[in-house]
């Protein structure tokens, strides 16, 4: 008994010494938000507020000791995004997680953005601003590095710390331009299809441009195969541990058609979500210069901010940057190919990647005259004929580093602009507001017209030199809108005006929330910061009702059950608004995908129409197709001996998806609410360890919105009609300059990526409810709510 007694008692204060030993391990890993640390470099002291939502604010007496500053608190709460964000473009994810990440390095090795970088980096003036700030910031990140604690995830993965370095900058620029284009996963797919299936499929998927959209208005051989590289390429984006960009709506409004005649000014990025949140806040303050901007990881000025002086931000343009080229080699000599001027040698490049508890694989990249052949890049592809993708971002001057800085220490909207045309790639739509009641946007981007009528929507003739880039549009010739006649200016990733008589090839969205956008204030000149934030909240689709209408008219209502009638009656009755207690976009969201389903899948065959599912062109495809009584895809190929009519596939669709619903949901409609099948999880890459999610994913919740209404929840079509949401607003922004100290934002989770701070995900349930807080700049207000770490000299 005695011997138990002291069994128990040892046992009791090993579990006492444990606890102890966690806690203090974890406090000792927590951000530093008070106190002093002392640093290498700084002339001045520093002081840095941290707000009740873990942004800094950081006063310093010049730009070098602000950067320095900036890095070091960055580095804190966001080292282990920054270590993810700079491996991905030089393929060295897999030194972390092993073969699984090696398709995706193998891709990015290849594709030139290192090289792209480097080539940056020795037309890089050392003398300019932008790079010794740069250098600065890299100098604060390095000196956490070296003093801070290490980040759980590296104990967890065995990874060493290691500097950082300007290429690092200039890489995560490169994978951020390259998640931003759509050609990679749409051109292969679209020449499969025209080979496989004729032009009169193809006419119907609406490839060509329509002018009779809601556009951003301008102030001025078969072969089959290809769509596994599609499919490919987008598997790798969709399985990279950091988040692609995707869309995004901003609008401009002009003091005209403002209640207090002050510009008001909306943002919010669309991006795929994940945790950490993409974007890190900072204000940053020294004698002659101020900005409350936001950050990417590892990147030293912001892509979007605002000061008392203008705001600024992004959508993605959507333009075509990327094309394919069909090369032809030499049949005695696999290192050549054809050229317009004759058989020419293949780059050939050696690199190694390592991978984590493997040997080192070793792979060999050709590239042609127009790029990587990508047939190399990627394992299992049966396409032999060889594949080379032109880029702009790797083909044009790097310059995105210069652009940025310009763009975010702009004296006046003449400056701004001139920081925008140095962006070659990636497309962008920016977006400028002030305090002098000016607007405008600009799109960014080299654009440029090729020698023949080829569309570039499809894989282009690589050896005769006919489809070459044959012209380069300046920049006066890139859509923009200044202070126009219509007082606000707007994007959400729509078709723009004409360029130069045409309309400028992309991969475009469809209008339904530049028509939301614009139907909403077109009517209104009163508009206020609460009205605005109401707006980037709003879930209903200006289009969905029209949809409905059209799928509504030809259903056999004679075949129809009880269950389906009512199904009818409550769509019938739907404004289109994506709310959680809603019964209607549940059942809308299951019959749009049987009807796809059954209209594209028996031509395309079942991979070729998931792959189709993941493109843009199937958003606005349908919505033509499905006013077509005599559309080529209603027949089932499957069915020789019947001819199905449009009538046919759409009574069928329905009848199949209330029948999934009930068998899904169960036998009542009335609780077939949106909140039972649209969640959201921020998923960190650790969460896919099920013994880690419960402490680094943040989630699942029920949330409001849904696919292209401008509060835009971005799933995807499911076949069990779970929809785990994957994108979508990446922050909202509301700033008026009628009272710029009160602008509003909100983040997905939380300003810090370190799972023991309180502000890992103290925003999420805000962001979900449509909730904002303050931006603070008044320094008194700000020093009220604050922490204050005191940054010192070291010498």
């Amino acid at each position: 008994m005695k011997k138990i007694r002291i069994f128990f008692k040892v046992l009791v204060i090993i579990i006492v010494l444990l606890a102890v030993a966690i806690t203090v391990a974890v406090y000792r890993l927590k951000p530093e938000y008070s106190g002093s640390t002392k640093l290498k470099g700084l002339d001045h002291e520093s002081t840095v507020y941290f707000d009740d939502y873990g942004v800094p604010h950081i006063y310093a007496a010049s730009a070098k000791d602000a950067m320095i500053s900036l890095g070091y608190v960055h580095a804190q709460d966001r080292l282990w995004q920054m270590e993810l964000l700079r491996r991905i473009a030089p393929g060295r994810l897999s030194e972390l997680f092993g073969n699984v990440t090696l398709k995706n390095d193998k891709f990015f090795a290849g594709l030139g953005i290192e090289e792209a970088s480097a080539d940056a980096i020795a037309r890089l003036d050392t003398n300019s601003a932008a790079y010794k700030l740069s250098e600065a910031y890299l100098e604060g990140i390095n000196q956490f590095i070296e003093k801070g604690p290490t980040p759980v995830e590296f104990y967890l993965l065995g990874i060493k710390k290691n500097r950082f370095e300007l290429k690092d900058i200039y890489n995560i620029f490169g994978y951020m331009s390259f998640s931003f284009a759509m050609a990679q996963k749409t051109d292969p797919l679209l020449s499969e299809i025209q080979d496989k299936l004729g032009a009169n499929y193809i006419k119907e998927l609406g490839v060509e441009p329509d002018n009779m959209l809601t556009i951003i208005h301008n102030a001025k051989e078969k072969n089959q195969g290809y769509a596994e590289i599609a499919s490919s390429i987008d598997e790798i984006l969709q399985q990279s541990p950091v988040p692609p960009f995707i869309g995004s709506n901003s609008w401009v409004i002009g003091p005209a058609k403002t209640k207090n005649g002050k510009v008001i000014f909306a943002n919010d990025p669309h991006i795929a979500f994940s945790q950490p949140s993409v974007w890190y806040e900072a204000h940053t303050n020294y004698p002659g210069y101020e900005i409350y901007g936001y950050y990417l990881a590892g990147v030293p000025f912001p892509l979007l901010g605002h000061n008392h002086c203008y705001a600024f931000g992004l959508t993605m343009f959507e333009n075509d940057d990327i094309d394919f080229y069909r090369e032809e080699d030499d049949s005695s000599n696999p290192n050549k190919y054809k050229t317009p001027s004759g058989w020419k040698e293949y780059e050939v490049k050696k690199k190694t990647i390592k991978v984590k508890n493997e040997k080192d694989v070793e792979i060999t990249v050709k590239v042609s005259r127009h790029g990587p052949i990508v047939n190399d890049l990627i394992e299992g592809i049966s396409q032999k004929e060889p594949l080379a993708m032109s880029w702009i971002y790797t083909h044009e001057p790097v310059r995105v580093l210069e652009a940025v800085y310009q763009i975010s220490h702009a004296s006046n909207m003449e400056s701004f602009k001139q920081g925008v045309s140095l962006i070659a790639a990636p497309g962008l739509n920016v977006m400028y507001g002030d305090s002098s009641g000016n607007i405008g946007w600009w799109a960014t981007g080299k654009l440029y017209k090729i020698g023949s009528a080829a569309n570039r929507n499809f894989l282009l003739n690589g050896s005769e030199g006919k489809d070459d880039i044959s012209t380069f549009l300046s920049f006066s010739e890139n859509p923009s809108a200044v202070n126009p006649s219509w007082k606000y200016v707007y994007s959400a990733n729509n078709q723009p005006d004409s360029i130069d008589g045409f309309l400028y090839p992309g991969y475009y969205v469809p209008e339904d929330r530049a028509k939301r956008i614009v139907g909403l204030l077109e009517p209104r000149n009163d508009w206020d910061s609460k009205a605005v934030a109401s707006m980037i909240t709003d879930v209903t689709s200006s289009v969905a009702p029209d949809i409905i209408r059209e799928l509504i008219k030809v259903v056999d209502i004679s075949k129809l059950t009880l269950d389906e009638r009512k199904a009818l009656s409550i769509l019938k009755e739907w404004n289109g608004a994506y709310d959680l207690n809603r019964t209607a976009p549940t059942i809308y969201t299951k019959w749009v995908y049987r009807y796809l389903k059954n209209t594209f899948e028996d031509e395309l065959g079942e991979k070729n129409f998931q792959r189709l599912l993941s493109t843009h062109l199937i958003k606005t495809a349908f919505e033509k197709q499905i006013k077509n009584e005599e559309s080529v895809w209603w027949d089932d190929v499957n069915t020789p001996n019947v001819k199905e009519t449009k009538q046919d596939i759409l009574t069928r669709s329905l009848q199949e998806s209330i029948t999934a619903l009930e068998k899904q949901l169960g036998g009542d409609i009335d609780t077939w609410t949106w909140n039972r099948v649209n969640t959201l999880e921020h998923q960190h890459p650790l969460g896919k360890v099920a013994a880690l999610r419960k402490y680094f994913d943040v989630g699942p919740f029920p949330v409001m919105g849904g696919p292209e209404v401008i509060n835009n929840m971005m799933s995807g079509f499911t076949n069990d009609g779970e929809y785990h949401v994957v994108a979508g607003p990446s922050t909202r922004r509301v700033i008026d300059f009628s009272d710029i100290e009160s602008s509003m934002s909100v983040l997905p989770t939380g300003q810090s990526g370190n799972p023991f701070s309180s502000h890992y995900k103290d925003q999420a349930s805000m962001y979900i409810n449509g909730q904002f807080r303050k931006m603070k700049l008044n320094k008194e207000e700000i020093i009220k709510t604050s922490t204050r770490l005191l940054l010192k000299r070291a010498d």
